[in-house]
C-alpha cells in the first residue's frame, strides 16, 4: 500500500569546514570554470532549491556560522535552527534538525549535507516516489551511484525516532546498519549523490568537470 508522508528538508551545515579553509555553504555553485557562467548561487542556496519541490519546507542546521548561513537560507525561503554544540559531531546536528521536523508536525525528512554538490530536483523526486510506493516495512530510501551510497536520503518516522534515541556522539551510518532490513537502496543516474567536497583540491576538480 502506498503512503503519503509529509516531508521536510534538512541540510546539515554546522561544520567548521576546517579542511576547506572557508565555509562550504558559501562555495559558488556551479564552480567557476569549464565554461560555467558566474552566478550568485552557493552550495547552500542550490541545495535548498534542489529539495524545494519534494518538501514542505527546508531547515538549515547551523552552528557558529549562523550569521553567514542565515541570510542565504532566508533568501531561499528556508529556516535556520542552531546546534548549540557542533563539536559533538555531525550526528548531533542531524538530531537537532529532526527534533525540529517533528516539532513542526512532519513525519518524514529529506536529509543532505551542505558539502555535497546539489543533486538534481528530479533525483530527489525519484527518491520520494520510491519511498511513497514502498511498503510500511521500509523506513528509509538511500540513493546509490556506482555502488556508493549517498545523499540526500529519505527517512520516515520510525528511523527518525531511532536517530533521536541514539547518543549524540553516534552516527547515522551505525543506525543504518542496525536497521538494514528496513532500508531500500535506489540506483540513480546522478554522480553528485556520492561526491564529497572537503578540500580546495576537491572543489577545483569539480570545477574542471
Amino acid at each position: 500500500m502506498s503512503r503519503a508522508p509529509s516531508f521536510a528538508g534538512v541540510i546539515l551545515a554546522a561544520g567548521e569546514s576546517s579542511r576547506m579553509g572557508s565555509d562550504k555553504a558559501l562555495l559558488p555553485w556551479p564552480p567557476q570554470g569549464s565554461g560555467n557562467l558566474a552566478t550568485n548561487d552557493t552550495f547552500l542556496s542550490a541545495a535548498i532549491r534542489s529539495l524545494a519541490l519534494a518538501t514542505d519546507f527546508t531547515l538549515i542546521v547551523a552552528g557558529k556560522n549562523e550569521s553567514v548561513v542565515a541570510p542565504i537560507a532566508y533568501a531561499q525561503g528556508a529556516s535556520v535552527v542552531i546546534n548549540p554544540d557542533p563539536s559533538r559531531g555531525q550526528f548531533s546536528s542531524l538530531q537537532v534538525g529532526l527534533h525540529e521536523v517533528l516539532n513542526r508536525g512532519r513525519d518524514a525528512a529529506v536529509i543532505t549535507l551542505v558539502d555535497r554538490p546539489p543533486v538534481a530536483s528530479a533525483t530527489v523526486q525519484l527518491l520520494r516516489d520510491a519511498f511513497e510506493s514502498a511498503s510500511q516495512e521500509i523506513w528509509a530510501v538511500v540513493p546509490e551511484f556506482s555502488g556508493k551510497h549517498g545523499h540526500p536520503y529519505l527517512v520516515g518516522r520510525e528511523l527518525i525516532e531511532a536517530f533521536l534515541q541514539a547518543s549524540p556522539t553516534g552516527s547515522a551510518r551505525e543506525i543504518e546498519h542496525r536497521y538494514q532490513d528496513h532500508i531500500r537502496y535506489v540506483a540513480v543516474d546522478d554522480p553528485f549523490v556520492a561526491l564529497n567536497i572537503n578540500t580546495p583540491e576537491d572543489y577545483a576538480a569539480l570545477a574542471r568537470g
